[in-house]
């Protein structure tokens, strides 16, 4: 891989990352830290979000108005 930002891996292995942090959070569960679960899913859920906001803005141009 030529280009191996902490981005473009980050987003080659974003399943996976957001994989762990779900099992990270589970296992706080499990031992009784919800804040600490909580933190590890708002992660996600931030990782989540911005990749579907960078998959948005790469994706085809719009054809409304032609």
């Amino acid at each position: 891989m030529a280009d191996e930002s902490v981005a473009s891996l980050a987003q080659l292995y974003l399943g996976n990352i957001l994989y762990a942090l779900e099992l990270a959070a589970l296992s706080l569960e499990e031992h009784q830290r919800p804040d600490d679960a909580a933190f590890y899913r708002a992660i996600a859920r931030k990782l989540a979000t911005a990749h579907g906001r960078s998959t948005r803005d790469d994706g085809p141009p719009s054809t409304a108005g032609s």
